[in-house]
């Protein structure tokens, strides 16, 4: 789940967390990729930061490109979860464990880690693969769930 690696968000202060982060998420996908294992591209609308359809805010930053066939959802909420078709998805591929990846740390990625502990799935974070503007917020939502290195995450997938 790659979620709100949005143009809007790209700026001075999130920029570097954003660009290691793509380069993490960009080694990871091919892994789902090969294995047939869906991959979920999740983009945040809400007006006032430009992250609205149609708007250049509201792409992927263009290191991320989302393949063909995969999932796309957009919400207006901190949670994956709330109020969208991913639960629904995710039922469908048989998934009850979901690799974490995108912006904000501590709201976003944070929100959906709890809505899937919400729904009895595992929510896990690639390592070094969330963002934040703020290095010690990102540090604390890694210490405070479940992470997996993109070493572990290969030795697993493969």
């Amino acid at each position: 789940m790659i979620i709100d690696l949005q143009k809007a968000y790209y700026d001075a202060e999130t920029k570097e967390s954003m660009n290691k982060a793509a380069g993490v998420i960009n080694e990871a996908i091919p892994l789902f990729r090969k294995k047939k294992l869906p991959v979920i591209w999740v983009q945040h609308i809400d007006v006032q930061d430009g992250s609205k359809p149609g708007k250049e805010g509201f792409e992927f930053i263009d290191q991320l490109t989302p393949g063909p066939g995969e999932y796309r959802i957009q919400k207006r909420y901190r949670n994956t979860f709330n109020k969208t078709k991913c639960l629904d998805i995710l039922k469908k591929e048989k998934i009850d464990s979901v690799i974490i990846t995108g912006y904000c740390a501590e709201y976003c990625i944070q929100g959906t880690a709890v809505g899937a502990l919400d729904h009895d799935l595992v929510p896990i974070l690639l390592r070094d693969g969330i963002a934040s503007g703020d290095r010690k917020r990102k540090r604390f939502i890694e210490d405070i769930n479940e992470l997996i290195s993109l070493k572990a995450l290969k030795q697993v997938i493969e």
